[in-house]
């Protein structure tokens, strides 16, 4: 499977998790406030599925360029520019980050995975060790959505 096309299923998949979030927080809010009943589980459950839309997330956003850019003077460039400017930004910032996210989570997630790490609420939900599985995860899959918008910027460029 090509990146842009795990990186677009994956963002539209994880995108439904955003109305799971609603409805669980609505059941959260009717179970305490109208049965004055607590669910550590569904409370959690919105953390987790919070961390899997950004997470997730983030390689869609840049493959849709729909990330946070200081937008005073890049709007007002040419295309050509443009492109050499993300191209530079990938090489230089975005791909030695996802690198450095990738090794140094390692040993991090390594030891949650190590004792199946679990929520520290008695009734909560004992997967915390998949949660930070996310951390390398999502910066892979950033790192290869960063790799081909660079490929995309540099043939733009040399085919100029």
């Amino acid at each position: 499977m090509k990146p842009d096309t795990l990186i677009e299923t994956t963002g539209r998949v994880v995108s439904w998790l955003i109305l799971a979030m609603v409805v669980t927080t609505c059941t959260v809010v009717v179970l305490r406030y109208v049965f004055d009943t607590g669910a550590i589980a569904l409370q959690e459950s919105v953390t987790y599925m919070h961390s899997l839309v950004f997470m997730l997330g983030l390689s869609y956003a840049l493959k849709h360029d729909g990330h946070v850019r200081v937008d005073l003077l890049y709007a007002r460039l040419s295309g050509r520019t443009r492109v050499k400017i993300n191209l530079l930004g990938h090489l230089s910032f975005l791909l030695p980050v996802c690198l450095v996210i990738t090794v140094e989570s390692f040993d991090y997630v390594a030891r949650a995975w190590t004792v199946l790490e679990g929520s520290p609420e008695v009734s909560g939900i004992p997967a915390v060790y998949l949660l930070k599985t996310l951390i390398p995860l999502s910066a892979l899959l950033l790192l290869a959505q960063a790799i081909a918008e660079a490929l995309r910027a540099y043939r733009i460029l040399r085919h100029d």
